[in-house]
Order: structure tokens, then C-alpha cells, then sequence
């Protein structure tokens, strides 16, 4: 069994290894889809009880339990989090992103267990927040929980948690295609071949489980019109713009409020409650994800004063609860507010001239471009929108809003998306090395020399005529719990030339076999010598050999707790070779 998991652990380091990563598809699908379902039920359960049929109809409380329910879960949240260390606090996607990119993918535990817990408390006291984003957390931690499990090459683990993402999605939203793309294009910032399929299977079985569980209705109502493309293509790019500068504020405003992160965590809690408690009691459209009052926009039924005062209200209570460290999802939020300024530039559309499109079309078109301009993520947005709508009519004025907007927050806010923004506020530029991934994607497993012999400072005569015969390239010297390195060649050189000298020195006789030969003393070229381990990929390799200015690496493979052995060694120049550095 021992030789069957080393077998597969190699094929995986390989830069294609498409029937390994197919198994971990199937698996990270099934432990992401289970822990997602019930991360769900925890949070539907309750609200059912409470609203029946519409688990989001938090208008039909009274003033002071609006206040209440949202002030007295932020206070519950900020309480257990002030005695909880700081390093446990990161949740959700841009934790994701960061363990991914600068971890290797190894999310830890803990995270995973507060965004669980902490994400029910959240959505269940009606918080402006959406369950899409800790989902994702909770479908890449589990799965990057197995790969560590069972030891698994690094670059494995970026698959693993691709998979875990996709069906975070896909469960969530039951849009299975959309949470392929949303792995490729937000987490994985890549698209390859070998990455596709195991995401693909990951984000079925997400949506499979979830519809087995909570049936296959969607979450909206979303028209399906014949719009009049046209004629409202100046209008269409103006409504573009129109996202792009909302999109803009919603992330300028989140970042504004990240900058106080490292205030106390019950101060901050305090304000979020506040905030959303102050404002449900005057608009309760904001509480909870929302999609109610989505239905209702796109059923034309707000009217146009009370959708600006949705848009403004969710907009900042949204930005500056996630900005300021709430445990939740802005996903779901995002596209609440995206969907009711679509329904506004609807209705002033439809004043402007009497043939344009419906109100409600617009909604979906708004969903899209607001979903697609924060997240930088136009095209998991448009393949959302066509998996809710099953309308194919829609994705023509979707593509060119949507594109507008992302255009018009990259190139003139100079935003790449709010999870990447994250990033960069904390430290991490995710662009700063393109060709990380590439690296990332093998393991030194499958390119490290194996042919090596592990002996002793010392060794006799005999035992240095066995090192040569066994064949191995490489000769690794264990000195006082530290590791040398030197060619076998070097050392049959210096039998050779021991054997001369001692034919010149005594006659035709051969020197004892048990005389010894220092190896650390022997004339040899000694390579400086860094240590990787063996899950390590090439990117990590890479920087290793770099830090350490080494003409070499040692391959170590944990055995134990504290015990490891060396497994195989990767020079300099093969490292050099194969990644073209």
C-alpha cells in the first residue's frame, strides 16, 4: 500500500498527470460538497423556521429585533474573536488566495473552523453578507486538508484547491460551470488543460449533492426578454461606465475600512452592528443576501426611490462590514447591488424611450457587470447569468457591459479586483512574478535525481568500492546531523589515484580494505548544499537554491515526527535547464 500512495504521490508531481488529478477531482468534490451542504443547512434551517418559505425575509421583523439580531451577532462574533489569536482571524477568499500563492496552498484548520462557525452566526443574524464567499473558503480548505493529509506534492494542492473552489460555487449558486470558471479565473489566475477537467468533476458533484439536498430551484427569478441590442448600444456602454464608477467606490470604500483592521476586534464589531442594525431599521431591504428584493426588482415592483436608497444603503453597510474584518461572503451583496442599479438604469431607461428593453432584463445585466467589475471576473459572471437565466439572448449586452465596466475599473481606477486589491494592502503583489506558475504546477519529485548513496564521513576502502559499484550518481555525506554532497565520480577518481600511489609506494599489492577514507577531507568539488522538501514544487525549489545561493538541492522526505532521509538531489544546472531560468 506504502508503494502504491509513493507511485501515485510521484505521478502527481508531474507537470500532466491527468488520471491522478481526475481521482483528486472526484474527492475534493465529494468532502467540499458534504461540508458546504452543511454549512448550508445550518444557515437555512433556522431562518426557515423563523420565515418560512423566504429564508431572506428580514422585513417582516419589527424595528427592534432589525436592530437587534444583526447588533447582537456582531457583538457575539467580536467577543469570541478577541480571545481568539490574530493569525486565526483570516477568512474567505482572499485567505484563499493568499495560502495559495505564497503557502503553497496549505490552508490551515483553525481558519477553516471560525469561517464555519462564525459565517452561520453572520448570515444567520441577518448581516449584509453572502454565504458564497466562506463557501469557498470551506470547499478549498477541506480539500487542501486531504492533500495535506496524505502528504501530496505542493503543486498538487493548487489543484486541490481549485477543486474545493469550484464546488463551493457551484453548490452555492448551483451553477456548476460558473464555479469551473470562477477557480480558473479568480483562484487559479490560469487556464490549462490538465487543471479543467478534475475542477470540472469537483463543481458537478458540488452542484449534484446540493440539488440532492436542497432541489434544483434557483435562487432568482430572472426575466427572460427579447432585448432590442441595437438601439441601446450607446446606452448599454453608458450603463457600463455607470458600474465601473460604482464598482470603484465599492472597492476604494472596503479598503478605506481595512486600513483600521488592526484596531480592537470588538471595537470594529461593535460599529458593524451598529451600522447594520442603524440602517435595517429604517431600510430592512439590506439585510441578508438579498435576493428577495432581486426577485421584487426584477418583477418591476420597487420603485425608483426606494432602489437608490437599496443601492447607496448596501453599498456602504457591505464595504465597510467586510472591509472592517466581518466573516462573510461580498459575492451575494454584490450582485443584490449590481441587480437594483441595473433595475434603476432600467427604469430611466424606459423613460428615455418607450421601446427599450424591460426594467427587469436590466437587473440581470446589472448582476453581471457589478459581480464581474469587483471581482474582476467577467466571464465566471457571464456564465452565471446564463446558467440563471437558461437565456442564450442575454449574453450579447452582458459581454459589452460587462466588459465596459472591468475596462473602466481597471484602466481608470486602476483596480485588478477586490481579492487582489486585498492582497496588495496586506503585502502581496500576485503579478509581481508571472512565471510562478508555470513553476508551481510541478513538483521536484518528478525532476530530482534519485540515483544518490547515503554514507558516513568515514568509510572504509570496501565500503567506498561498493558506493561505485552500486552505481549512484550522487554521494550525500551525513556530518554531525547536516548533509554534504560530492560526486561518486570524485570519489573513484580518488580510489584510483590511492591505488597508484600505493603501487608506487609498496609494490603490486592493493591497500587494505579496511583502511579508511575521510570523504570530507578527500579532494573533491563539495557542492554548497540546500535542503527542499520532497512535496516541494519547482517554484519553491527555485526560491530555495536562490535565498540560499546553493550549486545544489537535497531532496528530504519526512519518515516521521522529527526523523527525514534524503531521496534525491537537484543541481543547479538541472533545475536551470528544465525551467529555461
Amino acid at each position: 500500500m506504502t508503494g502504491i500512495i509513493e507511485k501515485f504521490r510521484d505521478r502527481l508531481a508531474e507537470h500532466e498527470a491527468l488520471p491522478q488529478m481526475v481521482v483528486l477531482g472526484i474527492v475534493s468534490g465529494l468532502a467540499a460538497s458534504l461540508l458546504i451542504v452543511a454549512f448550508r443547512w445550518l444557515i437555512e434551517t433556522p431562518l426557515l423556521l423563523a420565515f418560512g418559505d423566504n429564508v431572506d425575509n428580514f422585513e417582516s421583523l419589527s424595528p427592534l429585533m432589525r436592530f437587534m439580531l444583526p447588533f447582537s451577532g456582531a457583538l457575539l462574533l467580536g467577543l469570541v474573536l478577541t480571545f481568539l489569536d490574530r493569525k486565526h482571524h483570516a477568512v474567505s477568499v482572499a485567505h484563499v488566495l493568499d495560502r495559495l500563492h505564497n503557502y503553497q496552498g496549505k490552508i490551515p484548520a483553525s481558519n477553516m473552523v471560525l469561517q464555519f462557525f462564525g459565517g452561520v452566526l453572520a448570515l444567520v443574524t441577518g448581516h449584509s453578507l453572502g454565504r458564497e464567499g466562506p463557501s469557498i473558503h470551506l470547499g478549498a480548505g477541506i480539500s487542501s486538508l486531504l492533500g495535506q493529509y496524505f502528504k501530496l506534492p505542493n503543486n498538487s494542492l493548487r489543484t486541490l484547491v481549485a477543486c474545493g473552489s469550484a464546488a463551493g460555487i457551484a453548490a452555492s449558486f448551483n451553477t456548476p460551470m460558473a464555479g469551473v470558471i470562477f477557480a480558473m479565473e479568480v483562484i487559479l489566475m490560469e487556464y490549462t488543460i490538465v487543471g479543467f477537467i478534475p475542477v470540472i468533476l469537483a463543481s458537478v458533484l458540488g452542484a449534484a449533492i446540493s440539488q440532492l439536498v436542497f432541489g434544483a430551484d434557483y435562487s432568482f427569478v430572472v426575466v427572460q426578454s427579447q432585448p432590442n441590442i441595437v438601439t441601446e448600444l450607446p446606452y448599454l456602454v453608458f450603463s457600463g461606465l455607470v458600474f465601473a464608477v460604482v464598482a470603484a467606490a465599492f472597492i476604494r470604500l472596503h479598503l478605506l475600512c481595512m486600513a483600521h483592521q488592526h484596531r480592537p476586534t470588538l471595537l470594529r464589531y461593535s460599529i458593524i452592528g451598529l451600522l447594520t442594525g442603524g440602517v435595517a431599521v429604517a431600510l430592512p431591504e439590506i439585510l441578508g443576501g438579498g435576493y428577495d428584493t432581486l426577485n421584487l426588482a426584477m418583477s418591476e415592483r420597487l420603485d425608483l426611490q426606494l432602489l437608490v436608497w437599496i443601492v447607496v444603503a448596501k453599498l456602504i453597510v457591505t464595504a465597510v462590514a467586510t472591509g472592517l474584518g466581518m466573516i462573510g461572503g461580498l459575492i451575494g451583496p454584490t450582485l443584490m447591488i449590481g441587480g437594483c442599479l441595473g433595475a434603476i438604469l432600467g427604469l430611466l431607461g424606459n423613460s428615455l424611450a418607450s421601446g427599450a428593453s424591460d426594467p427587469g432584463f436590466y437587473v440581470s445585466l446589472g448582476m453581471v457587470a457589478m459581480m464581474g467589475a469587483v471581482l474582476n471576473a467577467p466571464l465566471a459572471a457571464l456564465v452565471a447569468i446564463l446558467e440563471l437565466s437558461r437565456s442564450p439572448e442575454i449574453i450579447f449586452p452582458a459581454m459589452l457591459l460587462v466588459v465596459v465596466a472591468c475596462l473602466g475599473v481597471q484602466t481608470v481606477f486602476s483596480y485588478r479586483g477586490i481579492f487582489v486589491e486585498q492582497l496588495r494592502v496586506r503585502g502581496h503583489d500576485l503579478f509581481a512574478e508571472p512565471g510562478k506558475a508555470f513553476l508551481r504546477r510541478v513538483g521536484v519529485r518528478s525532476v530530482m535525481n534519485r540515483s544518490l548513496h547515503v554514507a558516513d564521513a568515514e568509510v572504509t576502502l570496501a565500503a567506498a568500492e561498493n558506493i561505485i559499484a552500486s552505481g549512484a550518481i550522487w554521494l550525500v555525506i551525513e556530518d554531525e546531523n547536516a548533509y554534504r554532497l560530492l560526486a561518486t565520480a570524485d570519489l573513484a577518481r580518488n580510489l584510483e589515484q590511492l591505488e597508484t600511489d600505493e603501487q608506487e609506494q609498496a609494490g603490486p599489492e592493493s591497500p587494505a580494505a579496511e583502511k579508511s577514507i575521510d570523504l570530507l577531507s578527500m579532494p573533491a568539488f563539495h557542492f554548497d548544499l540546500a535542503l527542499v522538501d520532497s512535496l516541494a514544487s519547482l517554484h519553491e525549489a527555485s526560491e530555495a537554491i536562490r535565498s540560499a545561493g546553493a550549486e545544489a538541492l537535497l531532496v528530504i522526505e519526512s519518515v516521521g515526527y522529527t526523523e527525514s532521509r534524503p531521496v534525491g538531489v537537484l543541481s543547479r544546472e538541472t533545475l536551470a535547464n528544465y525551467t529555461g531560468m
